[in-house]
């Protein structure tokens, strides 16, 4: 779904490698990496509770977690 606080694939690609350099090296990703901040933009731009996020996105559990890492 697109929400006006979505950026681009090609926005995201610059900021992939910022990302992908604060994460600890586990097991392998479940998520679309794209997907989550797209949801954490949401969060910050619209000032939604977690648990208030539309069901499009990924589990609000799951989000809130890459947020708490990065």
């Amino acid at each position: 779904m697109k929400y006006p606080s979505n950026i681009t694939k090609a926005q995201f690609e610059k900021i992939v490698p910022i990302l992908e350099g604060a994460r600890k090296k586990t097991k392998p990703r479940t998520l679309n990496l794209y997907e989550v901040f797209n949801e954490l933009m949401y969060v910050v731009t619209t000032g939604y509770q977690w648990r208030a996020l539309p069901k499009d996105y990924p589990k609000w559990r799951s989000v809130h977690t890459y947020f708490k890492i990065v």
